[in-house]
């Protein structure tokens, strides 16, 4: 994996935020498993920054950092109090027609790092999820997560049987171009790649007040990957 330079990331900053395009394959957080993760590469920037909250490693987008305590107790507040509004893109599985769907399923968080639905024991989630583009097999999802649970448009997708593309853990399948392309012909000794090596869920946009009130709304640009992986589906409808 490449380096990384934290002021190529950044989409907005005032004196009190930043707002950064996060890679994928990046924890927001230390991870004992990785060399580097979002809060340092952030404090290296800002040594007093903290992160307003987290995106799974594999999820790129709009993540937001507080630049000082004031900054950070008002966006935790915001996410406590479900006032900031965060929109997700996902690629899925099947064609699907969702309009202003609501999913309100619990969720609870087992020992192995993912989730379930648990009617009894787990906690409340919701999330709207609206249809964007069609292809042939797959669909571009709008996501609007309410609430803020562990792998919540994961599991919410897949209960719609629309699991994210690559998303192997809540029945996701990968995705090839030979599974797009009519006429595929692969070189022979040859391994074909998915066009996507991640859960193909993207941060599209984050909304929230600022420290003097103002409302801001920032959208993150796809990443490559993500932006390869949409044009060659609209490429092959």
């Amino acid at each position: 994996m490449k380096p990384v330079v934290f002021t190529d990331l950044i989409l907005f900053e005032d004196e009190d935020y930043i707002v950064i395009n996060k890679p994928p394959h990046f924890p927001t957080l230390e991870d004992r498993h990785e060399t580097i993760s979002i809060k340092e590469l952030a404090k290296a920037y800002w040594p007093d920054a903290q992160m307003g909250h987290r995106l799974d490693k594999e999820t790129s987008g709009a993540l937001v950092i507080a630049k000082h305590p004031d900054a950070y107790r008002h966006i935790s507040l915001q996410f406590e109090n479900r006032e900031v509004l965060k929109t997700y893109h996902a690629v899925v599985d099947g064609i699907q027609d969702l309009e202003d769907v609501n999913v309100y399923l619990p969720i609870e968080t087992l020992k192995n790092g993912t989730v379930k639905i648990d009617k009894v024991n787990g906690k409340i989630a919701e999330t709207f999820f609206n249809t964007l583009e069609v292809y042939r097999n797959h669909t571009l999802v709008e996501c609007i997560p309410v609430t803020g649970r562990m792998h919540q448009i994961r599991i919410h997708l897949s209960c719609l049987k629309a699991p994210i593309v690559c998303d192997e853990t809540y029945g996701g399948k990968m995705i090839f171009l030979s599974d797009l392309k009519r006429k595929f012909n692969l070189k022979k000794d040859t391994e074909e790649l998915p066009l996507i090596k991640r859960v193909a869920l993207h941060a599209f946009s984050i909304g929230f007040h600022l420290l003097n009130g103002d409302k801001k709304r920032i959208e993150a640009p796809y990443p490559k990957d993500f932006a390869v992986l949409v044009k060659q589906l609209q490429k092959f409808k």
